[in-house]
Parts: structure tokens; C-alpha cells; sequence
């Protein structure tokens, strides 16, 4: 699903980027953990009212990529085109994911603009020939440290991220001078210490840069699937340094001035923690190079882990979101994952655990409440909302609990990329909402027939409702379906206008659901699951 960034010409976009995902294989939850986390965010901003731009592509040149086509016996453009039609814009639509573009490296407009980025570099002097001669994983497209790597029981050097052989390569390659900009980079981190996220993170980086740079190979001369030098078509240019230009060149690099500008740099990049080096390290670095301003923040997350071991196809755990969202629903999988881990930690997967929170959090906590506020309505109130009489120190605690639920949220989401803390304070809320009835008993007080005990009921059921309406906006950028249709069997559709264009905060500002608005039972937000899967 594309959307359209808001049109405040002129004003800087919150720019959000994902990975540009390897296309040898179809995605796993992880590739969608981080892309959901990107949507979250930037719808979290498009109702703020702000100017959004999301990005997300896939990565298609390098050895990993030919090897995996000449496999399969085709062409390396025939197989990206497959997986990319079939496989990655499919899940995205599936999953509800309103990116603003989708970028792909073999597109002409990223092929054309890497040339000439690099070719800039090559005649400010930036790049020199060389030789190298050393360890390169293929799985990582990485050329590797010796400190890097693991050994085997038969003394084998192995990638530590896919407990492979590394192969040693020996070329004749074009150099980017990364080792002058170590004290540049170490400047920088010290002055913008939010550039990298989490702590750990930035810790570790900063470590590996004060132990001195080497020299980066820009190119490869021993295959030819990739973007070619252009002053040396003997040589492609190195996948990664294709890949990480994706952020400049989607946005108008050297074509779309007006768009570059009011776009680049990314606020935020999202990135695994396993490919953090090259966006905090050589990114950065190509970019001061290039005299262009450097990003926002990286901020990495942890790895899904199933068994202990990193979730991927290479380690055999890889599982398909579709696995989870025909059991589970779209919105309650988008839920679960920022729910379950703390964003930028390692998080553990399993069905028992997605089970017990979706049906304790989801089903009873949430839709139950959704389900009687909305059966009582129709039961005393034909379906029409009362208005609210006198509200008393229950209600008044509620207008607090809903105050703090806002103020938390926004800035956990909206700022400091705490998912969970953000969701937690909106279903703590939701809690408080749930408390409030059981201590209420609305369906005691409505055998009251008194003017006193019909405006008491209607005060309940009104604050009841009301809560209901900022929940379905605090929510609706995580669980954009069930938001939708929670506000519509509110009435709130016809009476506050698209759930979307609410914002979130000012979400706390009581009152807004007008009495009168017509109340439905609709479907159950959340079926409860009558045969959980097992692993």
C-alpha cells in the first residue's frame, strides 16, 4: 500500500528509511519486524500533522545475488524481478505497509546517480587503486576483519553471523580513503551523541572506530554483476557502497534538487545490528566526503531469535509472516512484535507467546472492552450516545489516565523509538478503562429508572466511549484496520471526519465524540482462537 506525504512544500520531511533488503530469498519476520517498526513511525508523524516521507527497496546487485540466480538457472535481473513482484511488494501490501516509494538498485535512477557520486569522489582524489588480499563473506558481502571472524573445531575461519567458511579474495580494487575519516567520525559521535542507538550500540562503534580505520574497497573485478566503475568497466562498484546511496538517490541525488532538499538527509535509518558498521561508519563517512550533511540517527534493532540463534534463511529459522497473520490477523501481528521486544534489543519468537498476549492483551483487555461499551449503548441508549452529565472524581481519573497515556506514547513512539514502552502506556490506559466499568457497574445502575441514576448511566457509558475514540487514534498506526473499525462503530466517522487526519496529540483533549453519534456492535476486533498452533 503507497501513501502520499503530506504536501507542505518546502518544509524538511521526516524522512524514515529501512534496509534495502537482500532479494536471494523471500522475507522472513525479521526483514518485516523492521519495516513494520519504520511504519509505525511514520504514520506515528503523519498524524502529527508533519510532513512524512518513507522509504524501503530492495538490494539486487553482488556476488550473493548472482550466485543464487546462477542456482536457479536464471538471468540475476530475472530473479530480483521475480522475488521483488512476487514476494517482497506483496508482503508489504499484505502487512498494511504505507511506504512512499520502493526503490530497487537496478533502477536507472539509482545506477546513474551511484556512477556519478562515485566518479565525484574518484576526481576529488577520494579513491585510489590498490590491491586487496583477505577474508569476505558473501552471505554479509563484507570484507572481514581477521578479529571478525570465528573458528570451527577444524580450525576453519567462519563468518560469526552465518557460521560459514569466509573465502579468501585476492583483487586488484579501487580504495575509498574511510581510514582519514576516523577522527572526523569520532568528532561527530561526540558531538551527536543520539546519532547511534541504542547506547550498546554506539558503544561499539565508537570502540571500533578509535582502533583505527582501514581503507575501504570500493569495487570488485572478478564478477561482473553490478553497478560498473565509470572510469573502469573492468570493475563493478562494491554492492554496499551501491546500496547505502539508495537514501540519496531515491530522493532526488543530482536529479530532483527541490526534492533533495526538502527530503535528505534521513531523519531516521533503521538498520539490524548486524549491517550497523556500514550505515554508522562508511555512510557517514561517504557523505562528508561528498560535503553532504550526514543523517539524523541509526538506530538498530535487535535480532528475532528462534532456538537461540538469529532468525534467516541461512540458519534454517527463517518463518514467513503469512504463517503468523493467517492465524494471528494483519493488525495483531503488527502489534505483537513492538509489543513483545524492547526495539533495539534481541527479542526470542514463539507461538505460545503471540498466543498468551493476544489473547489476554488483544482479545480480552481491548476488544472485550470495545464489544460491551458498544453493547451497552445500544442495550440502554438505542444505539445513540448519551451525553455526559456531571463528571466525578472516576471520570475526572480517567481524563488524567488519558493525559498521561498521550504524553507517554507520543514521546515514546514519536521521539525515542520505544515501541513497547509507547504501546504499554496506551494499553495501561486501556486497563484503567476496564477497571473503571467493573468499579461502575453500569449494568447495576441502569435498573435505576431515576433522572439521577439515567444521567450516572449515560455519564459512564459516554466516558466509557469517549476513551474508546482516543484509543482507536493512538492506536491507528499500529492496528490501522481494527482502528478503523473501531471508529466507525463509534459513530466517529461521521461526526469527527477520517480516523487518520486525528491527531495524536491532541488526542487527549476530552469530549470530542459528540453525544448523539450512533453507536453499532460490529465484528469482534480480535476472534479468540480456538486452535493455537504450536512450534
Amino acid at each position: 500500500m503507497a501513501a502520499t506525504g503530506s504536501e507542505k512544500q518546502g518544509a524538511k520531511a521526516f524522512y524514515v528509511t529501512t534496509p534495502i533488503y537482500y532479494v536471494n530469498d523471500a522475507p522472513h519476520l525479521g526483514h518485516a519486524y523492521t519495516t513494520v517498526a519504520g511504519d509505525v513511525l511514520t504514520r506515528w508523524h503523519r498524524q502529527r500533522g508533519e510532513k512524512v516521507w518513507y522509504l524501503t527497496g530492495t538490494d539486487e546487485h553482488g556476488q550473493k545475488i548472482m550466485r543464487t540466480a546462477e542456482a536457479n538457472d536464471v538471468t540475476p535481473q530475472a530473479w530480483c524481478d521475480k522475488l521483488v513482484e512476487e514476494a517482497w511488494k506483496p508482503l508489504w501490501e499484505h502487512l498494511n505497509i504505507a511506504n512512499d516509494d520502493f526503490i530497487r538498485t537496478t533502477q536507472k535512477r539509482h545506477t546513474d546517480r551511484v556512477q556519478e557520486f562515485v566518479q565525484d569522489l574518484y576526481d576529488k582524489g577520494e579513491i585510489y587503486k590498490g590491491g586487496y588480499e583477505g577474508p569476505y563473506c558473501v552471505g554479509c558481502e563484507e570484507f572481514k576483519l581477521p578479529g571478525d571472524l570465528i573458528e570451527a573445531e577444524d580450525g576453519t575461519k567462519l563468518c560469526p553471523i552465518h557460521k560459514k567458511p569466509v573465502e579468501i579474495l585476492k583483487e586488484e580494487n579501487y580504495f575509498f580513503k574511510l581510514s582519514e575519516y576516523g577522527p572526523k567520525l569520532l568528532e561527530f559521535y561526540e558531538a551527536n551523541p543520539g546519532f547511534i542507538q541504542p547506547e550498546s550500540a554506539r558503544n561499539e562503534v565508537v570502540n571500533f572506530v578509535k582502533q583505527g580505520l582501514q581503507d575501504l574497497s570500493i569495487s570488485r573485478s572478478t564478477f561482473d554483476w553490478g553497478i560498473p566503475v565509470p572510469w573502469d568497466d573492468k570493475h563493478v562498484i562494491y554492492v554496499w557502497v551501491d546500496a547505502l546511496l539508495n537514501y540519496a538517490t531515491a530522493v532526488g541525488y543530482n536529479e530532483n534538487p527541490a526534492k533533495f532538499e526538502e527530503t535528505f538527509p534521513a531523519n531516521t535509518h533503521l538498520v539490524g545490528k548486524d549491517i550497523l558498521r556500514f550505515h554508522a561508519v562508511i555512510w557517514p563517512a561517504m557523505l562528508m566526503a561528498q560535503g553532504l550533511p550526514v543523517p539524523g540517527r541509526v538506530a538498530a534493532n535487535g535480532w528475532l531469535m528462534v532456538g537461540g540463534e538469529k532468525m534467516s534463511k541461512s540458519n534454517l529459522t527463517g518463518i514467513k509472516p503469512q504463517d503468523l497473520t493467517s492465524h494471528f490477523g494483519v493488525d495483531a501481528y503488527r502489534w505483537y512484535f513492538l509489543r513483545a521486544i524492547a526495539f533495539g534489543s534481541d527479542g526470542s519468537f514463539s507461538w505460545e507467546d503471540f498466543t498468551a498476549r493476544y489473547t489476554s492483551e488483544l482479545a480480552n483487555d481491548y476488544g472485550n472492552l470495545a464489544s460491551r461499551v458498544a453493547a451497552m449503548v445500544g442495550k440502554y441508549f438505542g444505539g445513540e450516545l448519551p451525553a455526559s452529565a456531571a463528571d466525578g472524581d472516576a471520570e475526572k481519573a480517567i481524563h488524567e489516565g488519558l493525559a498521561k497515556a498521550v504524553e507517554t506514547a507520543d514521546a515514546k513512539i514519536g521521539e525515542e523509538l520505544d515501541f513497547q514502552g509507547g504501546i504499554l502506556a496506551i494499553f495501561d490506559f486501556v486497563k484503567q478503562v476496564n477497571g473503571y466499568i467493573t468499579e461502575q457497574e453500569p449494568w447495576k445502575v441502569a435498573k435505576d429508572d431515576s433522572p439521577e441514576g439515567k444521567a450516572r448511566l449515560a455519564t459512564i457509558l459516554y466516558t466509557a466511549a469517549e476513551s474508546l475514540r482516543a484509543v482507536a487514534v493512538l492506536l491507528n498506526p499500529i492496528m490501522p484496520e481494527t482502528s478503523q473499525a473501531l471508529w466507525e462503530s463509534l459513530g466517529a466517522e461521521a461526526s469527527l471526519g477520517a480516523l487518520p487526519e486525528q491527531p495524536v496529540q491532541t488526542s487527549a483533549t476530552w469530549g470530542q465524540l459528540p453525544a448523539g453519534a450512533t453507536v453499532t456492535k460490529g465484528a469482534v476486533l480480535f476472534p479468540r482462537l480456538e486452535d493455537p498452533k504450536k512450534d
